[in-house]
């Protein structure tokens, strides 16, 4: 499969989960909100996709976490069926979809951030590369929680389901901590994988 044959495969991925996600949502404020950033990064990927193509890797783990994005807002992070089956089989006491949104909010960037680090050769040590990664994976995460904050204060009919706290006090650190396991993980599991696709781009690393 060539290049722009994967190009129009991930387009056409990326715009059947978008058009579904935006069929009936539980709710359209809540779908816009939740959906927005994977509409910027799919925005930003068209248009650097010829000056600053990414690895396969980084297009990849992108359209998932959009998908995952998608799928939140079209039934609410607390409301996905597939979790509402998982919390009834494990006796879970909440729905915990949007755990795994905030893992993929750590462990989707920290393979971006590797790349564009390394790509424009940022640092010199691969330990301060990481040290890096793994503080913008977290602060980005805090900053996405200023956002739901932010929010639940201008409108409190949309707050409940973009917050999807689902009565948990711990909640705001709890995605923090499942965004910091995603970004050591990937960083752990991908940077071999990552290494020898940036080798095929010629990016010495």
């Amino acid at each position: 499969m060539n290049s722009q044959t994967k190009q129009f495969l991930w387009i056409g991925i990326f715009l059947t989960v978008l058009i579904w996600s935006g069929i009936k949502p539980a709710d359209y404020l809540t779908w816009i909100l939740e959906v927005l950033p994977a509409l910027l990064a799919g925005a930003i990927l068209f248009y650097t996709r010829i000056s600053f193509p990414l690895t396969p890797l980084s297009y990849n783990l992108i359209l998932v976490h959009c998908i995952i994005l998608m799928v939140g807002g079209h039934y609410t992070y607390a409301d996905v069926p597939l979790f509402d089956w998982l919390a009834s089989i494990f006796d879970l006491q909440r729905n915990n979809y949007d755990k795994l949104g905030h893992f993929a909010q750590g462990f989707v960037p920290a393979i971006v951030a590797r790349e564009l680090t390394i790509r424009k050769n940022v640092f010199n040590s691969s330990r301060w590369r990481n040290f890096f990664i793994v503080c913008f994976c977290l602060g980005f995460s805090a900053f996405y929680e200023l956002i739901e904050w932010w929010v639940a204060l201008l409108s409190s009919e949309a707050a409940e389901s973009f917050l999807g706290t689902q009565g948990y006090v711990w909640d705001t650190q709890s995605d923090m901590g499942w965004a910091l396991a995603g970004a050591l993980i990937a960083l752990i599991s991908l940077s071999g994988p990552h290494t020898r696709q940036l080798a095929d781009h010629h990016v010495n690393t």
